[in-house]
């Protein structure tokens, strides 16, 4: 059964990576909206093509047409509708891992509303500024006891606007709907809301390393900024099925699980799980044959310390990683035990992917790649002067000429700090990196990431990827600590290999083992062993959690001693 990709752009086979960036064009009506041009067109012609696969680790298992797809939003935008939600208005959905997020989020597509997927780790300050800041009009939430409770203490304090809470459970709250209850009777038919590509489709909170989360907007064209990430980065297959590890909750879950791969006419996998486990998954890529895959580098870490013999994973085609720079051991490694090489990629929640590694190149590993496709992408220097070949430099996209498809325009009602990263046509991301000979580009760090040691600039990878190497590190994070003589010095975060026992023996051979393979300035002066390591649900580390725990308590700023155990 095609897919609908034809029907956006003209040509969809390339034969290098310069043929792609010269010829590669979307085109789309100015009433173009997802849910009715892309979903509602299979289900009219092919109904049983499909859509979204689906389990929990209760026993839940579903499988979703594009026909049920289209038929279940219907429904829930006549119910959102008779609930007060129109045209404009914002609607947060706190889904985690549930089916309903697809119904929903379409559903409000077709209404022209504003989703806001937020994550279900919120506390009520969280939920207090998003329903302030968006002036928030329903809740769509999960039922958990702690979220509802969170949610409703909110609205205690802030609800000015919040007129509807949902639950998405079988039983009854007090001040909650039940959202089977309310969609049970509704209508399979939904008659179309006209929207423009240029209005708001979407809100994403996004958290720096300082301040409050911003307020990331995306128009009614960016599902098709996503055909390159998933067509040409994530390489999904006609009648395949995606699986990209997000929680619903964050910008990565409309990277890997709805718009590209639905254009491209891949499925989508999802699995909601209560916590992470990596034979977990690994059991669901065998068990339900999953062909294309997209991870943080920290599920491949663990990968390849499983024995994989265990699982069948010969259906699975492609693997690309995001979210954090890869270590080049973890990409050897991972390709000795699959035969599959990695294709890393980048972008940001303001972006869709702006640098990939894609099918025409031969990945370098630890390299992000070359830039997108409609990414004109300049790597700045503090000046704004672009920097020679393979010094680092913040990577910036001229706008002057137009806008990739995809990108944000702006954060929403914040002008300040829209222009405090967006002048001068260019728009700065805050992430530095270099360009080698090839054009390929590598990632350092986040500007805020990089330390300053005794007059060196120190990007955390470079550090990470050595320590990674070494048979006792599972997983670290690399900072720097404030040191009265150096400015900073380099500490490092370890999470051990199972057989190892934290030690001073041990944090000597590890920062020999630095000062053999890389520049002894390098080195780390602090080594820190832990348990595990701050993240987001996505799986990226936090080291600004790390630096700011850093903050508040002294570190021996000597050779050869343990910062903690």
């Amino acid at each position: 059964m095609a897919s609908l990709l034809s029907r956006f752009v003209s040509q969809s086979d390339f034969s290098s990576y310069d043929d792609f960036i010269a010829n590669f064009k979307v085109s789309y009506p100015e009433n173009f909206n997802f849910a009715y041009d892309v979903v509602d067109v299979y289900a009219e012609e092919q109904p049983n093509k499909r859509a979204l696969v689906w389990c929990d680790d209760n026993g839940g298992d579903e499988c979703f047409t594009f026909a049920d797809m289209r038929n279940y939003s219907n429904r829930v935008a006549n119910a959102f509708r008779r609930l007060g939600i129109g045209k404009g208005d914002t609607v947060m959905l706190i889904s985690k891992g549930r089916y309903e997020f697809w119904f929903c989020l379409l559903a409000l597509h077709k209404l022209g509303a504003v989703a806001i997927p937020a994550t279900h780790l919120m506390t009520r300050g969280d939920i207090v500024y998003r329903l302030r800041e968006a002036e928030i009009k329903m809740v769509v939430s999960v039922d958990s006891d702690f979220l509802l409770e969170q949610v409703d203490a909110a609205q205690e304090v802030f609800g000015d606007y919040l007129k509807t809470k949902v639950c998405l459970s079988s039983g009854h709250r007090e001040g909650w709907l039940n959202f089977n209850n309310e969609i049970e009777h509704e209508s399979e038919a939904f008659e179309r809301v006209e929207t423009h590509v240029k209005e708001r489709m979407f809100l994403y909170f996004t958290s720096g390393t300082t301040g409050h989360p911003k307020m990331v907007q995306h128009n009614f064209a960016y599902p098709l900024g996503h055909i390159t990430t998933a067509k040409y980065w994530q390489c999904v297959v006609d009648d395949g099925l995606h699986y990209t590890v997000s929680d619903t909750g964050w910008a990565k879950a409309v990277w890997g699980k709805i718009y590209g791969q639905w254009i491209a006419g891949s499925a989508v996998f999802a699995h909601d799980y209560d916590r992470f486990q990596i034979t977990t998954t690994l059991r669901r890529i065998a068990d339900y044959k999953v062909t294309t895959f997209c991870a943080p580098p920290t599920v491949y870490r663990l990968i390849i310390r499983q024995d994989i013999s265990k699982y069948d994973l010969s259906a699975l085609q492609h693997c690309a990683s995001a979210g954090e720079a890869l270590e080049p051991e973890v990409f050897q490694r991972f390709f000795e035990m699959t035969g599959l090489k990695m294709f890393e990629g980048y972008g940001q929640t303001e972006l869709t992917l702006t640098v990939g590694t894609f099918p025409w190149m031969e990945p370098k590993p630890g390299s992000i790649g070359k830039p997108s496709v409609g990414y004109d992408l300049r790597l700045l220097d503090l000046n704004d002067e672009e920097v020679p070949q393979g010094e680092e430099g913040e990577i910036a996209i001229y706008t002057g000429n137009g806008l990739p498809l995809g990108m944000f325009e702006g954060y929403y009602r914040d002008t300040e700090l829209t222009d405090r990263v967006w002048y001068n046509d260019f728009y700065r991301t805050g992430d530095v990196a270099r360009m080698d000979e090839d054009g390929y580009i590598w990632y350092v760090g986040r500007s805020d990431d990089l330390i300053k040691s005794a007059g060196y600039r120190i990007g955390p990878y470079e550090v990470e990827s050595v320590l990674i190497k070494h048979p006792s590190v599972q997983e670290c994070a690399v900072t720097g600590v404030p040191d009265k003589k150096r400015g900073q010095l380099i500490k490092a975060t370890v999470i051990l290999a199972e057989g190892f026992l934290p030690s001073k023996k041990l944090e000597l051979e590890l920062r020999e083992f630095v000062k053999s393979v890389t520049s002894s300035y390098k080195c780390p002066r602090v080594i820190e062993f832990v348990k595990e390591l701050p993240k987001t649900i996505s799986g990226k580390i936090r080291r600004v959690a790390l630096r700011e725990k850093d903050q508040q308590q002294d570190h021996p700023p000597v050779d050869g001693n343990i910062a903690g155990a």
